[in-house]
């Protein structure tokens, strides 16, 4: 290839000129081997422009900027053969300018920032760590105060549980706390304080417990001192009818020849057919029922105890608390000594009245008797007055005789007074029956019957009960005698809470005192001019004899009223116990 020649230099201006427009304002040199052999429109010299220039800027391939008195060019090379170069500057608009500085800018930001990189990546790292670390140990922190707030008092809540349990009620929780925590502890201080305020309380309670226990065991020695001392039989029983205890005076009625320990007699845990007879024990179980009901009752009843027999008043009461039956106590009370008191008196009584019934009739026997000796001692043949006198004495002494007699018979027949025989019996019918021997005899005077209907059976022998209404309708209308209102009235009606009919025999005579009621059933008292007195003394008897009782009561508004009780009769099954007489 042949060695390249220079253009000739009109050429090489006739070629910039035709690029011109191209140039927009630029410049433009042709070297060749760095030496300028043509140029266009250059603002300085090639030495003042090479001099301002960088050597690479006018020989490389990369356009470079030149600034040439406030004027930027970007410069750019072309080869020309092998030696030749072209170099053209082209002005840059302001704007672009501008704009090419901030690329130059960010540009050269870039490379320095890419040359940071790791730095920049490192301290990104150690700040990202150290938020991370910062992080942490401000979460672990606040997460520790808060658990703080919640333990803290947990832990003196447990810790004050711990010193409740050792018995200190009056520690309290100090810690300052918030919401339900808050709540909780001043909750626990609440049941403390409350725990205290009923442990003082039960402390107190304790304490009268205690003087109350301690004042119990001392009534209870001193009741048991006073049941073993007294001369009254007690005898305990539980719900079951057991025996539970007895005291010594009940032993001594039961086993007169036994020692004095009451747990030595087997009659502890026993049932009472266990210990007394049959007819016994079924009485004794009657008043148990009817203590079931009222509460309390009373009876009397003669016991055989060792060949002999023992007159007791009973009476049973019921042990309850809060409607739950607890057991029984039973009272014997040994009537013995007093009924034979009694019985003495009552014969005194009736001797002294005998006495003086039969002196009465005495008197006038001896006053005609004299009379009559008077007249025979005259020596002479009575005449007819002598012999009316002799004839009216002789008949006053026929009358006291008879006096006499009628006494001696009527006592006779109290002394040897027929046993009665209780059986079932209807007692309207018997009062009916009663009743029925007066129709048409009470002359002036009104019967009132009032008979409850359906009243259940009596124990009652039939012909003795009717004597002895009998007996207390004619004392009633004798007691009317000279009153102006006249009426007897008789009822029956049924005590359930006794078990018993009760029939009333009612007078609107003058009544009875005080005094006189207490002496009405003694033999050979009367309140009337004629009688023997023993008529009330006879109805008590029989009644006595029914085991039943009679009262004498006012009779509102005026007069006297006798009340009769009867015993209803047993169950069918139920075989019914023997009359015994006192």
């Amino acid at each position: 290839m042949p060695p390249h020649r220079p253009l000739p230099l009109r050429v090489r201006r006739s070629v910039f000129q035709r690029h011109e427009t191209t140039l927009q304002g630029g410049f433009a040199f042709a070297l060749l081997d760095g030496t300028p052999h043509a140029s266009f429109h250059p603002p300085a010299s090639w030495d003042a422009i090479r001099s301002k220039a960088a050597p690479d800027q006018l020989s490389g391939p990369t356009p470079t900027p030149l600034m040439w008195e406030q004027t930027e060019y970007i410069l750019g090379t072309a080869p020309v053969g092998d030696e030749g170069l072209i170099l053209v500057g082209m002005p840059l608009p302001r704007e672009f300018l501008e704009t090419v500085k901030q690329l130059e800018a960010s540009q050269k930001r870039y490379f320095e920032l890419y040359r940071q990189k790791r730095l920049v990546r490192r301290t990104y790292m150690s700040l990202l760590l150290l938020l991370t670390v910062l992080v942490l140990f401000t979460t672990t922190w606040l997460a520790l105060f808060l658990s703080k707030l919640v333990t803290r008092p947990v832990a003196a809540l447990a810790e004050a549980t711990q010193e409740i349990s050792r018995g200190r009620l009056d520690y309290r929780v100090e810690v300052h706390a918030a919401d339900e925590i808050g709540d909780l502890v001043r909750s626990f201080n609440r049941m403390a304080e409350e725990l205290e305020t009923s442990r003082y309380q039960i402390d107190a309670s304790s304490r009268d417990l205690s003087a109350a226990n301690t004042a119990l065991e001392q009534r209870r020695r001193h009741i048991e001192t006073i049941l073993e001392s007294i001369p009254t039989g007690v005898l305990s029983l539980d719900a079951q009818r057991r025996i539970t205890h007895a005291n010594q005076a009940l032993l001594r009625m039961f086993h007169p020849n036994g020692p004095g320990d009451g747990q030595s007699f087997p009659m502890i845990g026993a049932e009472l057919q266990d210990v007394f007879p049959p007819d016994v024990a079924e009485d004794l179980l009657v008043l148990l029922r009817r203590a079931d009901r009222m509460g309390i009752t009373t009876s009397q009843a003669e016991i055989a105890v060792h060949r002999t027999k023992l007159n007791a008043a009973l009476t049973v009461a019921t042990l309850k608390h809060e409607d739950e039956r607890l057991g029984y106590v039973l009272i014997f009370e040994d009537l013995s000594d007093l009924l034979k008191a009694q019985k003495q008196a009552a014969w005194r009584e009736v001797a002294r009245r005998i006495a003086h019934e039969i002196k009465n009739p005495l008197t006038p026997i001896a006053l005609s008797a004299d009379r009559i000796r008077r007249h025979l001692d005259r020596g002479t043949r009575p005449d007819a007055a002598s012999l009316d006198v002799i004839r009216h004495c002789s008949e006053t002494i026929a009358a006291s005789v008879d006096t006499v007699r009628t006494l001696v018979d009527e006592f006779s027949t109290l002394a040897r007074f027929p046993a009665s025989h209780p059986s079932p019996a209807s007692i309207n019918s018997i009062v009916e029956s009663a009743l029925n021997m007066f129709e048409g005899r009470l002359d002036g005077i009104h019967l009132q019957k009032n008979l409850a209907p359906g009243l259940p059976k009596v124990m009652a022998d039939s012909d003795a009960i009717k004597r002895a209404l009998a007996n207390l309708v004619d004392n009633a209308a004798e007691a009317m005698e000279g009153s102006l209102l006249r009426e007897i009235r008789v009822s029956t009606s049924l005590v359930t809470s006794r078990d018993a009919v009760e029939i009333l025999v009612a007078d609107t005579g003058h009544g009875v005192t005080q005094e006189l009621k207490e002496k009405l059933f003694l033999p050979y008292f009367s309140t009337k001019k004629r009688g023997t007195g023993l008529g009330l003394a006879i109805v008590s008897r029989i009644i006595e004899d029914h085991r039943g009782s009679i009262r004498v009561e006012e009779n509102k508004p005026v007069g006297t009223r006798f009340i009769v009780e009867l015993p209803l009769a047993p169950e069918p099954s139920v075989t019914p116990a023997p009359v015994q007489h006192v």
